[in-house]
């Protein structure tokens, strides 16, 4: 039997979608009361052994603070530099009520409770606090998505570790509810054109403004619809669409090469055709920009 769950938008849809507005309040709260990184890496989500955390933020008092979408209790969970720990559960039966119940968590412990109040990157979102319509959490559903982030999680740091030039880790973007790690050239990039719903244009461009290749894990989140990996690049270099690569296939929809997550999970041997689909959409982004790929890449081991 396959250690990759299965991942359905029919049942885990509703799940996903709660975990995605979430995460977003827990990466809202870095927004508000972190110093910014170049693109918005300080804001993104920490993928753990449990499912999700931010990383420690400071309060006013000399403490620091880490939040966590905790998959194994369902639970939002808090802890702090004081050894202070609480939690609220995540079947909270709706948005505006898991919403109320973190704010009075962290405004009981005396910590920054205050943060943007709008959904990002999802079109028509509610505000968090004006969000109550009933929402049915499904523990199982929860735990097949941290179950697929412990399976794909080596192979995406196997990738990232072939590359010396400057990446991200290994993180989660709770905007658009995708793992992801991102190369750059070292180079910059045309102006982005921005357009991306529910986030501001600086931030679009800011966080493009060197050229990238970029692959990830997009679980669907608030959108329903089946999961995929994915690999892009900015700018996208000639010849880019049309080459040959060892898994997957351009989608137009997405403007994107697209691998479907069932895909890999029924392949005779998933990590290596994940593996293959990362490192052949690279090739094609590196080769067609005329990266330094001697300069920039090694094998994945100890010096």
């Amino acid at each position: 039997m396959s250690e990759w769950p299965e991942l359905s938008a029919d049942r885990d849809h509703e799940t996903l979608a709660i975990l995605h507005l979430a995460a977003q309040m827990l990466g809202k709260i870095r927004v508000a009361h972190a110093p910014w990184t170049n693109h918005g890496w300080h804001v993104a989500l920490q993928p753990n052994a449990l499912g999700l955390t931010t990383l420690p933020t400071a309060a006013s008092d000399g403490r620091t603070f880490t939040l966590a979408l905790d998959l194994c209790s369902h639970v939002i969970s808090l802890s702090t530099s004081a050894d202070e720990h609480a939690a609220v559960p995540l079947d909270g039966g709706s948005i505006a009520k898991l919403h109320a119940s973190l704010v009075a968590m962290l405004k009981q412990h005396g910590l920054p409770s205050t943060f943007s109040g709008k959904p990002n990157e999802i079109e028509d979102g509610i505000r968090f606090a004006d969000d109550d319509a009933e929402r049915r959490y499904d523990p199982d559903s929860a735990d097949r998505l941290r179950q697929a982030f412990a399976v794909i999680l080596p192979v995406f740091e196997r990738f990232r570790a072939g590359f010396t030039g400057k990446s991200s880790p290994v993180h989660f973007w709770w905007g658009s509810f995708d793992l992801a790690v991102t190369r750059f050239s070292g180079r910059p990039a045309p102006h982005h054109p921005g357009g991306v719903p529910g986030l501001p244009d600086r931030i679009t461009r800011e966080a493009y403004s060197q050229e990238v290749s970029s692959a990830g894990f997009w679980a669907a989140g608030a959108t329903a619809a089946e999961p995929f990996f994915y690999s892009y690049a900015y700018p996208e270099p000639p010849g880019f669409r049309g080459a040959t690569i060892a898994a997957g296939a351009w989608d137009g929809q997405w403007q994107e090469y697209v691998l479907p997550y069932a895909e890999v999970r029924t392949a005779d041997d998933p990590e290596g055709t994940l593996l293959s689909f990362l490192q052949s959409t690279y090739d094609v982004a590196a080769d067609g920009a005329d990266w330094d790929r001697v300069a920039m890449e090694r094998e994945p081991v100890a010096p």
